[in-house]
């Protein structure tokens, strides 16, 4: 019913009180660079490892870069570098602790860490970023369902 109601909510709050909402998940609202750009498309390429310098470079240039650090905790995952990816993670949540690429990429790594409690935390904080409902929540929510169904 959550999401039933922010479906029909949208185009309300969109035009009272001007709210974009945006379909590629809310990261960041402000333009990529061309090297964050290019890292995107490798890692949706399942390319993790040419990502990597991408994303090194950006970080360099924008260390407070919030999108920057999910995709380098991504990549860093999906390579079983599981402590790198925390501190990706992590950094990207220190830096807009709403960022829902990290949210639920974090509690995806908790999982591959069976660490189930904490993943359904990352659930909970989800559920609370996503007022509307949002796909990384029901990402998350997947995972989570399926890793209990396999343990």
């Amino acid at each position: 019913m959550k999401k039933l109601m922010g479906f029909l909510l949208i185009p309300v709050i969109s035009l009272t009180l001007g709210v974009s909402v945006m379909a590629d998940g809310g990261y960041g609202g402000k333009e990529e660079s061309p090297e964050l750009m290019q890292a995107g498309k490798l890692i949706k390429a399942e390319d993790f490892e040419a990502a990597i310098p991408l994303l090194a470079d950006v970080l360099k240039a924008e260390p407070k870069n919030a999108d920057a650090h999910n995709w380098m905790g991504y990549a860093q995952r999906k390579l079983g570098n599981y402590e790198r990816a925390r501190t990706h993670y992590e950094k990207a949540l220190k830096l807009d602790s709403r960022h829902r690429g990290a949210l639920e990429y974090y509690g995806e790594l908790h999982l591959l860490m069976n660490n189930l409690a904490a993943a359904e935390e990352f659930l909970v904080r989800l559920d609370n970023t996503c007022w509307f409902g949002c796909k990384e929540f029901d990402d998350l929510e997947e995972a989570i369902e399926t890793y209990r169904q396999s343990h």
